[in-house]
């Protein structure tokens, strides 16, 4: 669990949580508007997406342990090629490149091999991984600034694609001699320990959209505003502590996982995911009610980490308790294609927002979203409620 915890954290520092500390040199080079290096980065969140379902599908193939080490070597190997790219146009594609291959180590691989290893305990495996791998932030926010006050945001990315290579590749193709690839219709062995979904064959389809919906927007929400956190609190006028207020949300993360952790199954994975959707508005109500105010954005940082903590965590946990573990991985890849396709505008359409419009707008606007995912997740709430009065008459 800690060696697959690690594997996360550098592959969302690297991958994901460093673009937001060298997109402005980025641009610089590329001479580039900063806000279309973020409508790349959009664009490339949507091919990550569009790749998701065969990420998928590989999983529950070949075992999510293989498809992990080999996107070790393809995440290293986009880091190079974004960092060698001599214009805008082959910039673009590295960065693609790089969300094609962060599909196949990020979260929708390390949860499918948690579940392959063992279904039974996965759920817990689930909230320890993501209490692990909520330091991504933390770390990985002041460690690329600090190399990048000495390197080029290219060099960074050098030493990303080494990391990847020396840690995360070992670790992964370690890890692929433990799990077992799920039972396909073509060869008929079945999986022990198998978890059954808590709803019936007829009411899967409306609530798998219900359940991709609210993430989605939870999700957009997030990408949004932690691309944009160090530049949406300077704009508030909260100046050089905006670091400062922005690494809180890395342990807010964390704290919010311990609790999922230490409350075991009293809370169940629905009842978290409406729990993670109030915290977005609510955290973002503080944020606009204190401005300029300190103390007030960094409670706002607090609750938001506190949200989105939880969110990732339902993104592993609410589909195995709603569909089962069978065909869990190509599930998965489904509903991380949606949310990546949903939320690949999020980075750019903040950015014009706040450009536009100012960061308090783009705030009330996320605020609004986030009382819709809360609305979808209670539907959710009402029709499996349904259902257990059925089967209970």
């Amino acid at each position: 669990m800690a060696a697959l915890g690690l594997t996360q954290i550098i592959g969302y520092g690297t991958l994901y949580y460093s673009f937001t500390a060298l997109a402005a040199s980025m641009a610089q080079d590329f001479h580039w508007p900063q806000e279309w290096v973020f409508g790349a980065f959009s664009i490339s969140l949507l091919a990550g997406g569009l790749a998701a379902p065969l990420a998928g599908t590989w999983i529950d193939r070949h075992g999510a342990g293989k498809v992990m080490a080999l996107g070790s070597i393809g995440a290293a190997v986009a880091l190079v090629a974004c960092a060698l790219a001599p214009n805008p146009i082959l910039f673009a594609i590295g960065l693609m490149a790089i969300e094609l291959a962060s599909t196949f180590v990020l979260y929708n691989a390390a949860f499918a091999l948690l579940v392959q290893i063992n279904p039974t305990t996965a759920q817990r495996s689930i909230t320890y991984l993501t209490l692990i791998a909520g330091f991504a932030s933390t770390i990985f926010w002041p460690l690329t600034s600090a190399l990048h006050a000495t390197l080029s945001w290219q060099q960074v990315y050098y030493v990303f694609a080494a990391i990847h290579v020396g840690v995360c590749f070992p670790i992964h193709f370690w890890l692929a001699s433990l799990s077992k690839t799920p039972k396909t219709a073509q060869t008929g062995t079945v999986v022990k320990h198998a978890v059954e979904g808590s709803l019936p064959a007829h009411r899967r389809q409306s609530v798998f959209v219900l359940m991709v919906s609210g993430i989605a927007l939870i999700s957009f929400i997030d990408a949004a505003i932690l691309i944009h956190m160090l530049p949406m609190l300077t704009a508030l006028g909260l100046g050089s502590a905006s670091v400062l207020i922005g690494t809180l949300f890395g342990p807010a993360q964390v704290a919010s996982r311990l609790f999922s952790m230490l409350s075991g199954d009293r809370i169940q994975p629905l009842g978290l995911a409406l729990i993670s959707a109030l915290l977005v508005p609510v955290s973002i109500c503080v944020l606009l009610l204190s401005g300029s105010w300190i103390a007030g954005a960094l409670l706002f940082a607090v609750v938001f980490g506190l949200g989105a903590g939880l969110a990732s965590i339902i993104q592993g946990t609410l589909p195995l308790a709603l569909f089962g573990s069978h065909g869990y991985g190509q599930r998965v890849g489904k509903a991380t294609a949606i949310r990546l396709i949903a939320t690949s505008g999020a980075p750019f359409a903040f950015a014009f927002v706040m450009q536009h419009l100012g960061a308090r707008t783009s705030l009330i606007i996320s605020a609004v979203l986030g009382l819709v995912a809360v609305a979808t997740f209670a539907a959710i709430g009402h029709a499996s409620q349904r259902v257990l009065v059925r089967e209970q008459s």
